[in-house]
């Protein structure tokens, strides 16, 4: 009989990288869904399994070994692979990171399985768990049913499931668990350093994003005036970018940046594919266009059909004076 659910949790240097919250939040639901038990594993940071810890976990399963301290993908590999050997759980949860991606497969491999990755959503019926993944661009979803043996290895797209939904524990007990990593075939070079973004919408709560409908860049004002009434940031879809009315890191999509705040407002955006994929996991989700068929309407909470040059002033003026 397999042991419950096990939850990858990934970090830089010991600080946690909070799209492994989101994967606590998808393996507690899970682990409840099924009536299974949920541990956790770190891998190279006793430091960050006691803050893990203080989540609703049953264990806490700490990896040690000097060549997990940066992170490669021969002794991530190994480590894992031994610590799933000796829990045995039915399923392997990770977050669809660059880290994950990179090495999950090559895990999953070893005990003659595929991986379930870049999942959306997953529902359980008659204990059986089904994980939905997009394709085509996210044109379709296509629902993922493991009928192998365990484990199961799924990952999580960012934005699936929020990470404040991870519900904290009274204390879950560590385990040191010491593995075995042989031979490393590679060595891991100082991190690529990007230019400095002007601001990172992954962590942003409240997006204004404009698109093709503010029609010059002189309307722009009229979109940071609301992000300025709610507290928020400034986007945009990749024909604003391209067209150099804002700087590239504040594009979303496919080829900008994926982002899940509580509210995104999009503003004459019609809503393409490309975009869409960068934002569909938002909480609530507000369109203001003129074109009632466009397709983000499609996945708006709300919607405003109408000229945003009249409807985003009197919004501005609405919200300022809700707040006094």
């Amino acid at each position: 009989m397999s042991n419950g659910i096990l939850i990858f949790i990934e970090h830089k240097a010991g600080t946690l990288n909070k799209t492994s919250l989101e994967a606590i939040a998808a393996g507690q639901k899970l682990g409840n869904d099924l009536g299974q038990r949920v541990s956790a594993v770190v891998l190279g940071s006793s430091s960050l399994a006691s803050e893990i810890a203080a989540y609703d976990l049953e264990k806490v399963f700490s990896a040690e070994n000097d060549k997990l301290t940066d992170y490669t993908p021969d002794a991530y590999a190994a480590a894992l692979e031994q610590i799933v050997r000796s829990v045995d759980p039915q399923y392997v949860i990770m977050s669809h990171t660059y880290l994950a991606r990179d090495f999950a497969p090559k895990v999953a491999a070893r005990f003659g399985k595929g991986l379930i990755g870049d999942c959306i959503r997953m529902s359980v019926d008659a204990g059986k768990a089904t994980f939905t993944r997009r394709i085509f661009l996210g044109k379709l979803d296509a629902d993922v049913v493991s009928d192998g043996d365990a484990p199961t290895f799924v990952t999580f797209q960012s934005g699936a499931y929020r990470g404040d939904q991870a519900a904290k524990g009274s204390g879950a007990s560590i385990d040191q668990m010491p593995v075995e990593v042989g031979e490393v075939r590679m060595k891991p070079e100082a991190p690529f350093q990007e230019a400095k973004q002007a601001v990172d919408l992954s962590k942003a709560e409240i997006i204004v994003a404009v698109g093709r409908g503010i029609k010059s860049k002189d309307n722009l004002g009229l979109a940071e005036k609301l992000a300025e009434a709610l507290g928020g940031d400034l986007a945009a879809s990749r024909p604003i970018c391209d067209a150099e009315w804002l700087p590239i890191d504040r594009q979303i999509g496919s080829s900008g940046q994926t982002v899940a705040p509580k509210l995104y407002i999009a503003i004459g955006i019609s809503g393409a594919i490309q975009h869409l994929v960068g934002m569909k996991n938002s909480q609530t989700i507000v369109a203001i266009n003129k074109d009632p068929e466009a397709p983000i309407f499609d996945i708006a909470d709300y919607g405003i059909v109408g000229d945003l040059f009249e409807a985003v002033p009197v919004l501005t003026e609405e919200i300022k004076k809700l707040k006094g």
